[in-house]
């Protein structure tokens, strides 16, 4: 009892200072694109999710981040990644800064969050309509068209939505499959995410305290070096089976 009671004192606080950083980082995003291009409006996205990340100390969360294997810096990166909670975001935009991630959503995403809906409409991720599935493919081959030339990097979720639990759930193939075969040169980097579910253990409010997140990065996989069943199946037994 008394650990939900500090939840939710900590939760308390935390909320509101979440809704300041999302509603200040809105202006200075549009300002930054409208002033300086799409190198500005990044950096002021970089900003912000370091803000998300600092909110999340109210809550005393811990996020450790594991990465022993070299990333490429002159190819396009496919970051396949388990969904554990909305909390896996931040973590994943920061530590993958450099090779400026972009996502790939579901479209009403893109609409009614402060900053961060602006972010996936003009930040370059792409959004889809996970009704009607042409759309869907036709807008994850755009982009992954436009990734192989920017030789930038894509996060993607095969779950497709988010775990209640640190189960995982069985990955789809579509979303990865298009992106592989319109970005040829990508290499694609699992990533298994740990406890970001605590967070909501106890559903949007309270708030879990004292998570220890941790984000595991793979040895990168040259999406041309293997067949994509290969490919698909390898990538889903390493997250999976890091999974604690």
């Amino acid at each position: 009892m008394m650990k939900f009671a500090l939840a939710c004192v900590l939760s308390a606080i935390y909320y509101p200072l979440l809704g300041l950083c999302l509603v200040l980082f809105q202006p200075i995003q549009w300002l930054a694109l409208k002033l300086g291009g799409y190198r500005a409006h990044k950096l002021s996205v970089d900003y912000l999710n370091l803000s998300l990340l600092a909110c999340l100390r109210v809550l005393g969360t811990r996020i450790r981040f594991d990465n022993p294997y070299p990333l490429p810096s002159d190819a396009p990166l496919i970051v396949v990644a388990n969904h554990q909670s909305m909390y896996d975001i931040p973590p994943l935009s920061w530590f993958f800064r450099a090779h400026h991630p972009k996502f790939v959503a579901k479209q009403e995403l893109g609409r009614y969050i402060p900053s961060v809906s602006f972010n996936l409409r003009h930040g370059g991720s792409v959004l889809i309509d996970r009704q009607d599935p042409r759309q869907s493919l036709r807008a994850i081959t755009s982009f992954g068209k436009s990734l192989e030339n920017s030789r930038h990097c894509a996060v993607i979720f095969p779950e497709g939505t988010r775990g209640r639990s640190g189960k995982a759930q069985s990955f789809t193939e579509n979303g990865l499959k298009m992106l592989t075969r319109n970005a040829p040169s990508a290499y694609v980097v699992p990533v298994t995410i740990n406890n970001a579910w605590q967070l909501q253990q106890y559903g949007i409010f309270p708030l879990g305290i004292g998570v220890h997140l941790s984000l595991q990065v793979h040895q990168p996989i040259p999406a041309s070096s293997v067949s994509f069943r290969e490919l698909f199946e390898r990538v889903e037994a390493t997250i999976s089976g890091s999974i604690r």
